[in-house]
């Protein structure tokens, strides 16, 4: 079966959605509302077959100047070991290095696949204090996790923190 990466459209999102809610329910992935999907949308790709079926997704958020984050990957149970993670993940990573970004973040359950891909365990602080002083004022909360704010301590999902320099 053939598939592609493309940028996400607003169409897109209800399948990414219903792609993440059983991963969701599962406690793998962070839950986003319907309204906070289409407020990102320009931040996932998508893998879709040649019919145009959502069969993957991931997503870059940006944290700063040089930090961004890999959210939201994710590849359909039946199209998985196909490869399709390892392009959404490079779809991801070729738009960092466009935005400028020289270092990528995740928390991932999937230690193996994101090693295999450039990433390493990571358990100090990321950012200086003055730049922890301005992520601190942000409502997002996966910078909040990043941040390991009491808030959502422990680690919400109890996954590893990974990170990668471009």
């Amino acid at each position: 079966m053939s598939w592609d990466v493309r940028p996400a459209r607003t169409t897109d999102i209800r399948a990414i959605s219903a792609l993440v809610t059983p991963l969701v329910e599962q406690r793998v992935l962070l839950g986003k509302d319907l309204v906070v999907l289409f407020e990102s949308v320009q931040e996932f790709v998508v893998a879709v077959t040649a019919t145009d079926e959502v069969i993957g997704c991931g997503a870059l958020h940006v944290f700063w100047e040089d930090l961004g984050e890999i959210r939201t990957l994710t590849v359909a149970p039946e199209f998985q070991h196909r490869g399709i993670g390892r392009a959404l993940l490079g779809a991801l990573e070729a738009k960092a290095r466009e935005l400028g970004l020289r270092r990528l973040f995740c928390l991932s359950f999937e230690e193996a696949f994101f090693e295999r891909n450039g990433f390493a365990h990571h358990d100090d602080t990321l950012v200086d204090a003055v730049v922890y002083g301005e992520l601190v004022r942000s409502p997002d909360e996966g910078i909040a996790e990043f941040l390991d704010l009491a808030r959502v301590k422990p680690n919400t999902l109890g996954n590893a923190r990974l990170v990668k320099t471009l």
